[in-house]
Protein backbone atom coordinates (compact mmCIF):
# COMPACT_ATOMS: atom_id res chain seq x y z
CA UNK A 1 0.00 0.00 0.00
CA UNK A 2 1.53 3.45 -1.03
CA UNK A 3 0.43 6.32 0.56
CA UNK A 4 1.58 9.25 -0.98
CA UNK A 5 1.84 13.39 0.22
CA UNK A 6 -1.87 14.85 -0.16
CA UNK A 7 -3.33 15.73 -3.26
CA UNK A 8 -5.22 18.49 -1.77
CA UNK A 9 -5.47 20.78 0.97
CA UNK A 10 -8.39 18.82 4.19
CA UNK A 11 -10.64 21.24 5.01
CA UNK A 12 -11.42 22.34 8.51
CA UNK A 13 -14.21 20.20 9.09
CA UNK A 14 -11.72 17.47 7.69
CA UNK A 15 -8.96 18.10 9.61
CA UNK A 16 -11.55 18.15 12.80
CA UNK A 17 -12.48 14.06 11.96
CA UNK A 18 -9.16 13.33 11.00
CA UNK A 19 -8.69 14.52 14.61
CA UNK A 20 -11.13 12.76 16.55
CA UNK A 21 -10.67 9.56 14.19
CA UNK A 22 -6.80 9.92 15.26
CA UNK A 23 -7.85 10.23 19.36
CA UNK A 24 -9.59 6.52 18.12
CA UNK A 25 -13.23 7.76 17.98
CA UNK A 26 -15.15 5.81 16.05
CA UNK A 27 -17.57 7.17 12.88
CA UNK A 28 -20.70 7.33 15.51
CA UNK A 29 -18.80 9.22 18.09
CA UNK A 30 -17.62 11.65 15.90
CA UNK A 31 -21.23 12.06 14.22
CA UNK A 32 -22.39 12.73 17.74
CA UNK A 33 -19.43 15.27 19.10
CA UNK A 34 -19.67 17.10 15.50
CA UNK A 35 -23.67 17.13 15.59
CA UNK A 36 -23.85 15.40 11.76
CA UNK A 37 -24.86 12.21 10.88
CA UNK A 38 -22.84 9.31 10.19
CA UNK A 39 -23.28 8.89 6.70
CA UNK A 40 -21.70 12.75 6.50
CA UNK A 41 -18.55 11.19 8.96
CA UNK A 42 -18.31 8.09 6.44
CA UNK A 43 -18.28 10.29 3.43
CA UNK A 44 -15.63 12.49 4.89
CA UNK A 45 -13.14 9.35 5.63
CA UNK A 46 -13.91 8.47 2.62
CA UNK A 47 -12.75 11.94 0.89
CA UNK A 48 -9.84 12.42 3.02
CA UNK A 49 -8.44 8.71 2.09
CA UNK A 50 -8.93 9.83 -1.29
CA UNK A 51 -6.63 12.88 -0.58
CA UNK A 52 -4.07 10.80 1.01
CA UNK A 53 -4.23 8.17 -2.03
CA UNK A 54 -5.22 5.61 0.32
CA UNK A 55 -7.65 2.93 -1.28
CA UNK A 56 -9.93 0.37 0.12
CA UNK A 57 -9.19 -3.42 -0.76
CA UNK A 58 -10.73 -5.03 1.92
CA UNK A 59 -7.41 -6.29 3.14
CA UNK A 60 -6.18 -2.85 4.79
CA UNK A 61 -8.12 -1.01 7.47
CA UNK A 62 -8.45 2.45 5.83
CA UNK A 63 -9.26 4.35 8.93
CA UNK A 64 -6.04 2.90 10.53
CA UNK A 65 -4.38 4.05 7.91
CA UNK A 66 -5.65 7.46 7.17
CA UNK A 67 -4.93 8.12 10.79
CA UNK A 68 -1.52 7.27 10.53
CA UNK A 69 -1.26 9.65 7.41
CA UNK A 70 -2.76 12.56 8.84
CA UNK A 71 -0.39 12.26 12.07
CA UNK A 72 3.03 11.57 9.55
CA UNK A 73 1.89 14.61 7.76
CA UNK A 74 -0.20 17.13 10.60
CA UNK A 75 1.98 15.19 14.28
CA UNK A 76 1.18 13.41 16.86
CA UNK A 77 -0.80 15.78 18.95
CA UNK A 78 -3.35 13.29 19.75
CA UNK A 79 -0.54 11.14 21.28
CA UNK A 80 0.51 13.58 23.20
CA UNK A 81 -3.11 14.35 25.03
CA UNK A 82 -2.42 10.76 26.20
CA UNK A 83 0.24 12.12 28.37
CA UNK A 84 2.41 8.43 27.97
CA UNK A 85 5.64 7.80 29.38
CA UNK A 86 7.59 6.79 25.60
CA UNK A 87 10.25 5.08 26.18
CA UNK A 88 11.89 4.82 22.85
CA UNK A 89 12.28 8.71 23.05
CA UNK A 90 14.58 8.04 26.44
CA UNK A 91 18.05 9.07 26.27
CA UNK A 92 20.12 6.34 28.85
Amino acid sequence: MDIKNMSRELTPFEHLVANHLCDGLSNAAIARTTSHSEKVIENTVSRMARAFGINSNGDTNVRVLLALAYRTHFGDSSLDRLNLDCSHSKIE
